[in-house]
């Protein structure tokens, strides 16, 4: 018998490292406002911590943060119909550069306290009960939520490797394996995330991943940008973040050198080791920099192939490819590195696992590309939404909810 995917008049906290008011996308507010169309959901703000209070004081979201700990303004916002947002009114202390485990869990634990302490006045005051506590990656300061709070189901979301960032590595390479032991689930938004908790908690659930693709999938400006209408064609490209933790510079540097017809264009601002990199003095190589999202789909739409040159490492190995959905919806065939976390990709992108498997696949791309195959990858990529998301979601607490 399959499992419901629905969850319908529940109450639910989410709790992770995005506030509501953060400038960037974020997979958590997505699946909240999913989660809202048939439930009650309070999505709880971080905390204010003491040294981002003293280095950024006259910032508008610290001060906004400091009325509510004053108690001069409410914590609760209503952002629409079954959807809250808090603002904790407590602070919290700054120890994550504590390095004895005794002494930072001590003081950890006191700042969950504080935190579990605001979360429930606001479970009390909507009226929330049964609740269901979902957490996305919050591995510090939601430690203790599921001790203090009492959910009737612990949720632990997993969308990023954590340790590999400095910030987290030391303190959660202890802490998050026993959050994910002791969570009644955990679920992920990568098949390589999804493994990586079932070692820890054999529920352990691959969800898949939203994403928004209707600026991709019906592009308002087809028309190739003015800084690109001069460029010969074949055109490869990449769109993003040109970050060398995340992107292989010399994989590029070999692409351009083996195959000087090819124009490679990279769109999206660079960090110190791209601007340094010796990409900028190959001729056909252009850097076109950082764009509006608005109009990168017309750039999309001005490539041939587009490519994903991630190089493979901690940071990377895991994490969903958000930007395949988004080449893919665009019917554009895509060359990337194959790592786990793109074997869901397989059937619909080239996936390369050396430099010289990438000049081959791109020249594959090139000559086998239609209109079937594009037609097929734009069907794949419409999968990927946040209501399908979140119904995987939903089976998983479903079995948990289900009597043995």
């Amino acid at each position: 018998m399959p499992v419901n995917d629905t969850l319908h008049n529940r109450d639910i906290v989410v709790v992770g490292q995005q506030p509501w008011d953060t400038g960037i996308g974020s997979n958590c507010k997505n699946i909240a406002l999913e989660f809202s169309k048939h439930n009650r959901v309070l999505y709880v703000n971080s905390t204010l911590d003491r040294i981002t209070l003293l280095k950024h004081r006259d910032d508008p979201k610290v001060q906004k943060r400091l009325v509510v700990i004053r108690g001069k303004e409410k914590g609760i916002v209503s952002i629409q119909d079954n959807l809250w947002n808090l603002y904790p009114d407590e602070l919290t202390e700054s120890i994550n550069w504590i390095k004895s485990r005794p002494i930072f869990n001590a003081l950890n634990k006191v700042n969950n306290k504080k935190f579990a302490r605001s979360i429930q006045k606001a479970i009390h005051e909507l009226g929330f009960k049964n609740i269901i506590l979902f957490n996305d990656n919050d591995i510090f300061r939601s430690f203790y939520l599921k001790e203090l709070l009492k959910p009737s189901v612990s949720i632990y979301y997993s969308r990023d490797y954590m340790l590999a960032v400095d910030y987290w590595k030391f303190h959660g390479e202890k802490l998050e394996p026993e959050l994910i032991g002791k969570s009644d689930l955990c679920v992920a938004n990568s098949t390589y995330l999804a493994n990586y908790c079932r070692k820890y908690n054999p529920k352990s659930y691959y969800v898949g991943q939203g994403c928004d693709l209707e600026m991709f999938s019906h592009p308002k400006d087809k028309n190739i940008p003015a800084d690109m209408a001069a460029l010969p064609h074949p055109v490869i490209g990449y769109v993003g973040a040109l970050q060398s933790i995340r992107l292989d510079i010399a994989l590029l540097e070999y692409i351009a050198k083996q195959q000087p017809e090819w124009n490679i264009v990279l769109v999206g601002p660079e960090d110190d080791e791209f601007r340094a990199s010796n990409l900028h003095n190959i001729p056909n190589v252009h850097f076109l920099g950082g764009k509006d999202p608005s109009v990168l789909p017309a750039y999309i739409n001005a490539f041939d192939v587009c490519l994903n040159p991630q190089i493979v490492n901690q940071v990377t190995i895991g994490n969903y490819p958000r930007k395949i959905d988004e080449y893919l919806a665009m019917g554009k065939p895509t060359v990337a590195t194959a790592t786990e976390a793109m074997s869901i990709f397989a059937e619909h992108t080239y996936l390369a696992s050396n430099k010289e498997e990438y000049v081959t696949l791109i020249a594959k791309a090139l000559a086998e590309d239609s209109m079937p195959l594009q037609n097929a990858r734009r069907e794949f990529a419409s999968t990927h939404t946040w209501e399908n998301n979140v119904k995987e979601i939903y089976k998983a607490v479903n079995e948990i909810l289900l009597p043995a």
